[in-house]
């Protein structure tokens, strides 16, 4: 955890040093920057992974460091990828025969320099091994850092709206 917030401080000295960034924003599938181009793609095949249920797959996706906070719909929260990992194994793919998560069309992708945020909804529909379904629809919400010269979440929030 020293070492994220030490990465972030100095993430934010740089920013702040540099001067102001513009942001750049837009919603993707719209006549956009080639950003936004990148970042439809990279969200497709983010969600292709996770619907091979296969979490390797899925992993390749994600920054490494123990100190990550991810936000997903059970449990409340996982401390890393590792925990991620297992966590997504026992609580969700252990529990279901198929999935499928479906992006929206409301991807908004806001960068600055190797940082940006991504918003999206999403349906899931899948087959669980108790012989149920289930369909709901959620939020996602990503933090991508360029690392190496790839896009990796360091952090994510996925959530449900509540029963009305």
């Amino acid at each position: 955890m020293d070492k994220l917030l030490r990465y972030l401080l100095a993430v934010a000295w740089i920013l702040g040093a540099a001067g102001p960034i513009p942001a750049q924003t837009s919603k993707a599938g719209t006549a956009g920057p080639d950003t936004d181009r990148a970042f439809t793609r990279l969200i497709q095949r983010y969600y292709d992974a996770w619907n091979s249920l296969d979490v390797e797959k899925a992993g390749e996706f994600y920054a490494k460091d123990a100190g990550l906070i991810f936000y997903d719909i059970t449990p409340f929260e996982y401390h890393g990828w590792a925990a991620y990992k297992e966590g997504v194994k026992q609580a969700f793919f252990d529990k279901m025969t198929s999935a499928k998560l479906i992006p929206n069309n409301d991807l908004r992708v806001t960068r600055r320099g190797n940082v940006a945020w991504t918003t999206v909804t999403f349906h899931l529909s899948g087959a669980l091994k108790t012989g149920g379904a289930m369909e709901l629809d959620a939020r996602h919400t990503a933090i991508w850092v360029k690392r190496g010269g790839r896009w990796l979440v360091v952090h994510e929030h996925i959530s449900v709206p509540l029963p009305e």
